[in-house]
């Protein structure tokens, strides 16, 4: 628990220095994966899209290589289980869900079957009002549905750092299950379980996983993932 206060101390600290609004047009800002230019998906390919909307998580901050994010091990972990996607890494650096909701109509241009919704990490490290955080994850929810009927929301839950103190704290960790079960959508209960706090699965900064963290941070997202692929795949 100590490690997992003191990344978290961290975290506050670096993320702090990332601009709050990063540009809207501009998704690959501060280390992201560049979100590819809106199209039709390819006749031939009858995947489902996913999109991943999200921090420096999502973009694979620090990684050697795109293909060590936990968005590229999920794809994998998918194909071996015979319900493969197609992957939109919509990740950036620093984004707070205030950010994440500005630039959504542009993320929704693409087609998508499924979001995977990662944001709120960067409102709790600063401190931001809980019930913004809960707002702007409902209006994601309801925006995403609205332009793309029938798509499915996985949201990853985060927590506050307890120095805010446990007031603020619970009511964070709370937002989580609550917006999930109010949108119907799936609950990833902690996206960095059995990572946080674990110095040999984070960089060097103690902030960001390693590829290894990450391929943990794939199986907890795939626990829930793979549930809402083979629904899709059963309709």
């Amino acid at each position: 628990m100590r490690r997992f206060l003191f990344i978290i101390s961290m975290l506050a600290c670096a993320t702090c220095a990332q601009p709050e609004d990063p540009a809207s047009a501009a998704p690959d800002v501060g280390g992201a994966v560049s979100l590819p230019a809106p199209e039709e998906a390819s006749p031939a390919d009858e995947r489902p899209p996913v999109v991943f909307l999200g921090t420096s998580l999502t973009a694979g901050l620090g990684l050697l290589s795109d293909d060590d994010s936990y968005v590229a091990r999920l794809a994998e972990l998918a194909d071996s289980a015979g319900l493969p996607f197609r992957a939109v890494n919509a990740g950036v650096s620093g984004e707070t869900s205030a950010g994440g909701l500005r630039r959504l109509d542009w993320v929704l241009r693409q087609p998508l079957a499924v979001l995977v919704l990662e944001l709120g990490a960067n409102d709790g490290l600063r401190g931001h009002d809980p019930d913004m955080l809960e707002d702007n994850l409902r209006t994601i929810i309801d925006r995403t549905r609205a332009r793309h009927p029938g798509s499915r929301v996985v949201i990853a839950g985060m927590q506050a750092p307890t120095n805010l103190g446990k007031a603020y704290t619970d009511r964070f960790r709370a937002i989580f299950p609550t917006v999930a079960e109010a949108t119907g959508s799936a609950l990833i209960p902690f996206l960095l379980e059995g990572v946080a706090g674990v110095p040999e699965l984070n960089q060097d900064d103690r902030i960001h996983p390693t590829a290894e963290g990450h391929e943990l941070v794939a199986r907890n997202v795939w626990a829930v993932l793979e549930g809402v692929l083979q629904e899709l795949e059963s309709r």
